[in-house]
């Protein structure tokens, strides 16, 4: 630990007390970590405030001494956002503490709820209202809200209600000086000028830690229906999509998989059941909400299948048969990743495109690394394609990681961008894309980022090494 970081947490002490303080690297050592165990970094300590009075007064002895922090909610990351750097110079802020729901209101259709407050907890205190919260992913069970503003997550309902750009109704979050912006008010018009909640929201941590934040429901569904279906290529996919969005706006999830992420999870998972009989080259999961949903999605599989643009479906026949479906979507990365070393990408692309894409991508990566594996699976509706590439069988993980996984990304990256697309679609920059943004932005977006950057955190206290590469701040005298 540097003399800064041991002056900044006695200073800590008398205010948090020291049961907010840890440093045992036995309790350390888990948070050091992320979620894929692509990155290893070293924290000294981790600093675990109460409320956001202890957040501010942590962010301004963090400022005072010139240490670095790196706030971490639930650590489930896919690019090395919460992760500190190798190097100690960092500590970890904790926000787990920050776990209350303060209000749920049903008539306003608002709920606020600390950084801390894990995904699946917020579901359920909508539905104790008759409300729900249109966000869910797979890593619902320890995602939380700070991290799921910071990265303006998306998951399988973006289709119908947007990312948490559109969720997100006001945010309160300290800043880099120890000052706290109470954003929370739910204003349907506020000309103040800059839109701090808007440039907050996938800000990754690096312009303010957010320790709150206002998000919108919406009411439950009066009927729900669920359906998987196989398919013979994504083109065919997207014709029945927009059969779909022109007989109803309710479609709320249109996901695609292929084969083998279908067979990766049965693997995976000992009580999952194939849902289909045969041998499907492509595989759909389709959601409609409303009234009319059960006949909507009856009437537009039958056409589907009847001009061949499907070749089975079934409709779940229970709520616990959709959530069945829903599971074995929500296990594909955990499933994949136990197959072997990859080069994972969340990136996007034009809609339209995005079945000419998948195939071609995929044909364009096997055929320039012998041996290796591309297929991808995603939400056709927004364009977001989870791309993987597998390593050959037998490849050694720490020489991939290290030689062939740089190489590969800028092929995959240079593929999305000649498609008009982003690299980063809902996961963030993080750690891992950071010198991918560099070489690939527009000299205007990196003049931009660097500057807002710049203005709101000129120390670089603020999650250093993510999204935007600023120089290390200079050690207090």
């Amino acid at each position: 630990m540097t003399p800064a970081q041991t002056a900044m947490l006695e200073a800590l002490a008398p205010r948090l007390g020291r049961q907010a303080i840890v440093t045992d690297r036995d309790l350390i050592a888990p948070w050091e970590i992320d979620w894929r165990r692509r990155f290893h970094g070293h924290a000294p300590a981790i600093v675990a405030p109460a409320d956001t009075a202890e957040v501010a007064a942590v962010v301004a002895a963090a400022a005072a001494h010139r240490v670095p922090l790196v706030p971490q909610g639930g650590n489930s990351s896919m690019v090395g956002g919460a992760t500190p750097p190798a190097d100690g110079s960092a500590l970890i802020l904790s926000l787990r503490r920050l776990n209350t729901i303060r209000t749920v209101d049903a008539e306003a259709g608002l709920a606020v709820a600390e950084a801390g407050v894990i995904l699946a907890d917020l579901h359920d205190a909508a539905l104790a209202v008759d409300r729900r919260f249109p966000l869910t992913l797979g890593a619902k069970g320890n995602a939380t809200v700070g991290g799921l503003v910071s990265t303006n997550a998306g998951g399988t309902q973006v289709l119908r209600f947007g990312s948490m750009r559109g969720l997100v109704a006001g945010v309160e979050a300290v800043l880099a000086d120890g000052s706290i912006h109470d954003g929370l008010a739910a204003l349907k018009k506020d000309n103040r000028g800059y839109d701090l909640t808007q440039l907050l929201i996938g800000g990754e941590g690096t312009l303010g830690i957010v320790t709150a934040a206002a998000l919108r429901l919406v009411p439950l569904p009066a009927v729900r229906a669920t359906a998987w279906a196989a398919t013979h290529d994504p083109e065919a996919a997207l014709k029945l999509l927009r059969r779909f969005q022109h007989a109803s706006d309710a479609v709320e999830s249109f996901e695609i998989l292929p084969r083998e992420s279908l067979a990766a999870v049965l693997a995976h998972l000992p009580t999952a059941r194939a849902p289909l009989a045969g041998d499907h080259p492509w595989h759909l999961l389709i959601e409609l909400t409303g009234a009319d949903a059960p006949a909507v999605l009856e009437r537009e599989l039958a056409a589907g299948l009847d001009d061949g643009l499907i070749a089975d479906a079934t409709i779940a026949a229970s709520e616990a048969q959709a959530q069945a479906f829903w599971r074995m979507r929500e296990s594909i990365s955990d499933a994949e990743r136990a197959l072997g070393p990859a080069s994972q990408h969340d990136i996007s692309v034009p809609v339209a495109i995005m079945p000419r894409f998948m195939i071609e991508a995929a044909a364009a990566c096997e055929a320039r690394f012998p041996g290796t594996h591309a297929s991808g699976f995603g939400h056709l509706g927004d364009g977001n394609i989870h791309f993987h590439v597998r390593a050959a069988p037998g490849t050694d993980p720490a020489r991939w990681y290290a030689e062939d996984v740089p190489v590969v990304t800028r092929f995959v990256d240079d593929l999305v961008v000649a498609a008009g697309g982003s690299i980063a679609a809902e996961h963030g920059i993080g750690q891992m894309k950071v010198a991918e943004l560099a070489r690939l932005s527009s000299p205007a977006r990196l003049t931009a980022l660097r500057a807002v950057k710049a203005a709101m955190d000129p120390l670089g206290i603020l999650n250093p090494g993510k999204l935007v590469a600023l120089a290390p701040p200079a050690a207090a005298q």
